[in-house]
């Protein structure tokens, strides 16, 4: 039997700014130009590494860079509980970040691949040891492949918008059609909102395409873009007891997917999640939102992110004051009603515990 209880979120809270509408994740911030064997990498730390807590890697999708991307996210009130526990890197993609200056004639992109490699050498620069991974679009697929290939460096993910998918003929064929008649960012603004949000939400909408369209140099977006778009399929499956779990490639850390119901990305996130381990993924498919979800929902995603962290055996005393009761959903992939880690479940960790052995992989519908 199915398993459905409602969700009420309450208690709105404001992106927090300076006195001046600074951005409070522009302070206690270092920044590095990585000298890696793909290229210079240019990324943020902010923060120091505490203890032997993993470092929050973030990695962002095309047409964005690490401020456009999550800035809505860690400057939410909510978030600040968060960053008192964690340092947090974010990653730039090359040519991306902001006054990038344009690459030279002839200059070769790193592929998807090249670009996961990039990643290993800028935690050893700056002594990272470990660390929890959040990437959207492009990013989340560039951190599934270095956990995938650097299994030690990543104790968790979660994913935003991820495809594990190669692009096949069909989308081939209907990419180069519409490559004929849509520019760069006609493109790149449909990879991240469906039809419906382009038409509803006019002032997202028109922020992102004047982002896109005058904050990146075009060259170096249109780079990223095709990298994107060349990116071989992901060597994943599902684990099968007493069939394959001991040879099956698969992320072997615990995994929270996110996506908006609306989001142009929900079918292939919820194909990711089909090939993933479900003792160790959750997927939450949030209600009212579309592509961007770290950025038109930043408290239900930091909520979200606070119960995941916790059920890894960190934060256990954190406070939680959004979703007062959760729906969730019996996956028939598992072929159970248990609901997902509840608050008191998690508090009972002690800090720094191991990850749970059994974790659902649960869709969970969250709406306002």
């Amino acid at each position: 039997m199915e398993e459905l209880h409602d969700v009420q979120l309450t208690e709105i809270k404001p992106l927090l700014t300076g006195q001046s509408g600074t951005n409070l994740q522009d302070f206690d911030c270092q920044e590095h130009d990585v000298e890696t064997p793909h290229g210079v990498l240019h990324v943020t730390m902010r923060g120091v590494t505490k203890g032997n807590r993993p470092t929050i890697l973030t990695y962002h999708d095309i047409g964005l860079n690490h401020k456009s991307c999550f800035n809505s996210l860690f400057n939410y009130e909510d978030m600040q509980e968060v960053t008192q526990h964690f340092s947090v890197l974010h990653v730039d993609a090359p040519g991306q970040q902001d006054n990038a200056p344009p690459f030279p004639s002839g200059y070769k992109y790193p592929t998807m691949d090249e670009l996961a490699e990039m990643l290993p050498c800028v935690l050893t620069q700056l002594q990272v040891k470990s660390v929890i991974g959040i990437g959207v679009g492009a990013g989340a697929y560039i951190l599934t492949k270095l956990a995938l290939t650097e299994p030690a460096l990543v104790e968790a993910l979660v994913l935003i918008n991820v495809d594990p998918c190669a692009k096949g003929w069909v989308d081939w064929a209907a990419a180069k059609f519409s490559g004929w008649t849509s520019t760069l960012v006609d493109n790149i603004m449909s990879h991240h909102f469906s039809p419906d949000e382009i038409s509803d939400n006019l002032e997202i909408i028109q922020t992102f395409r004047l982002h896109i369209s005058q904050d990146i140099p075009q060259e170096n977006l249109g780079l990223f873009y095709t990298s994107y778009d060349s990116r071989l399929e992901l060597p994943i499956e599902r684990p099968i007891p007493g069939l394959n779990e001991h040879t099956v490639t698969t992320l072997s850390c615990p995994a929270l997917l996110v996506v908006g119901d609306t989001s142009p990305a929900v079918d292939v996130v919820v194909e990711c999640n089909s090939r993933l381990n479900p003792t160790k993924t959750t997927l939450l498919k949030m209600a009212d939102c579309g592509g961007l979800p770290q950025v038109v929902q930043p408290g239900k995603l930091a909520e979200a992110f606070k119960y995941f962290v916790q059920g890894m055996g960190y934060m256990p005393t954190v406070s939680m004051t959004r979703l007062v009761r959760s729906r969730t959903h019996s996956a028939s992939s598992i072929g159970s009603g248990e609901s997902i880690r509840s608050r008191g479940t998690a508090s009972g960790l002690t800090e720094g515990a191991t990850t749970p052995k059994h974790m659902p992989s649960l869709p969970m519908e969250v709406s306002a």
